[in-house]
């Protein structure tokens, strides 16, 4: 009996010992790497599109015409209304991919503004040949909640939680190096974004941001005191705002009358016609050296041109309906960030002295209906970000217009900061507000690129990029406020 029971004993281990065996040197095929690979490669063959619309977040893909070697989409990606607190509900938020390979590097760009609904390409995503994934800011429409909270909502550091959800969900398809990159607001943006979450990302590359942390009035004002080498050019500006400021102040304000009207434009923000034209009569001596070279003061109006060749000229630098309501609620969520973090600076109103009938009436909270104000000012936020990057910021290449105003208060990396953390700003001589790494010296532009590529973990060529007509426009930075 005991000999029944130890034969059996044996044949019954031995079995389980040739099962264990088996189970070890042969998993399930459904488990093994092998398959996994193979899954991989099957979800790998799904079309693009598909891909794009199964990651967390994406709530719809439209595609739309690409030039050949990319494809292009127009999406939404839902995302908190405020992302401390989930009760508060969920917006759409438009963002563009430019899709070239999900192999290649991706660059996110920021404006700071509305996206465009056209492809294009950032100079960075020229460098690097890779995609663009560009994100449209909170609060600029449709990208805004159903219930508004401004104060609570519309804040720095929500548009930069924004822009790290979207980030940690399409690096799930995009595995390669990341980069970010924006101009002007974009590039305050782009900034904000990795003072809160600084590993996000391998590199960033801020064009023309403006770092309005002390407000500085002196800093503006001597920028524009000086700007330029053309003394005369400066005086033949300021000649044209007192002309329509003061002796012919009749005229021009029944001509932007005329204009308003047919637009069915309005002036309640500023409360009148006349703050309204005055205060785009001052933003042109600003307006002029933020965009135009200085080759262009050859087209300044001089004391013997008409009434109507001056307005032809100001249509072409800053419409004097430029600051009635259809212009100043479109970038409504900048007037009111500027009042509210990012900082304003002071009009240049000295050479103006004695034509002015609202003086001292610039700023973001000039700009903003009553019913949003008052705003308090908060004045902790431009100082945290001036000192991250002064003292902490790594891998950040900026880049400015030598008579651009908006670089009259540019960041600073600090001390060695290039050898220590890779943090270096770039200005190009005479260049405006669409300063690019293109312009800037032989030796310095070839030290950018090469930068930048092996942030994107890419060899160390300093080639110049192969040019795109199709997609490598003038950026949307260079049609905004900033």
């Amino acid at each position: 009996m005991s000999r029944t029971r130890s034969a059996l004993g044996a044949v019954l281990a031995t079995a389980l010992a040739a099962t264990l065996t088996a189970g070890l040197a042969a998993p399930p095929a459904s488990s093994t790497p092998q398959h996994h690979a193979q899954q991989r490669a099957q979800q790998d063959q799904r079309d693009i599109a598909d891909r794009i619309a199964a990651l967390p977040g994406v709530t719809s893909v439209t595609e739309a015409t690409a030039p050949a070697g990319y494809r292009f989409f127009r999406l939404t990606f839902r995302q908190p209304a405020d992302h401390r607190n989930p009760r508060a509900g969920t917006f759409e938020q438009r963002l563009t991919l430019l899709h070239k390979d999900t192999s290649r590097p991706m660059v996110m760009y920021t404006s700071g503004y509305n996206v465009s609904q056209n492809p294009s390409r950032s100079e960075p995503t020229q460098i690097v040949d890779g995609n663009q994934l560009s994100m449209e800011y909170r609060y600029f429409e449709p990208s805004i909640p159903a219930r508004t909270d401004w104060p609570k909502q519309l804040t720095i550091w929500q548009a930069a939680a924004d822009q790290h959800a979207i980030i940690q969900s399409f690096r799930r398809l995009y595995r390669e190096s990341w980069l970010t990159t924006g101009g002007s607001k974009g590039g305050m943006t782009a900034t904000y974004h990795r003072r809160f979450f600084p590993d996000d990302v391998q590199g960033t590359i801020p064009y023309v941001a403006p770092n309005d942390v002390d407000n500085d009035e002196d800093a503006y004002n001597e920028f524009l005191a000086n700007v330029g080498t053309d003394p005369q050019c400066r005086a033949a500006l300021t000649a044209v705002q007192r002309r329509i400021l003061g002796p012919d102040r009749a005229w021009f304000l029944e001509r932007t009358r005329q204009d308003a009207e047919a637009t069915g434009d309005s002036w309640e923000i500023l409360g009148s016609l006349d703050r309204g034209m005055e205060t785009a009569v001052v933003d042109l001596y600003f307006t002029f050296w933020q965009y135009s070279p200085q080759s262009a003061c050859a087209d300044v109006p001089g004391a013997d041109a008409t009434n109507e060749q001056v307005w032809d000229w100001t249509q072409g630098v800053v419409p004097l309906t430029g600051y009635l309501d259809q212009g100043l609620r479109g970038t409504l969520a900048y007037y009111y960030q500027a009042a509210y973090q990012l900082g304003w600076y002071e009009a240049y109103e000295a050479p103006l002295a004695g034509v002015l009938r609202y003086p001292g009436g610039w700023g973001g909270a000039n700009f903003v209906p009553q019913e949003l104000r008052p705003i308090r000012f908060d004045k902790r936020a431009m100082a945290d970000i001036d000192r991250w990057v002064r003292n902490k910021s790594d891998r950040m290449l900026y880049v400015y217009g030598g008579n651009d105003p908006w670089g009259a208060e540019q960041f600073s990396c600090g001390r060695k900061a290039v050898e220590r953390r890779q943090c270096s700003v770039h200005v190009v001589a005479g260049g405006t507000h669409g300063a690019r790494i293109a312009q800037l010296p032989e030796a310095e532009r070839a030290a950018a690129t090469a930068q930048i590529r092996a942030w994107a973990g890419l060899d160390g060529s300093t080639a110049r990029p192969q040019r795109n007509a199709a997609l490598d426009r003038a950026p949307d930075y260079l049609r905004a406020r900033r």
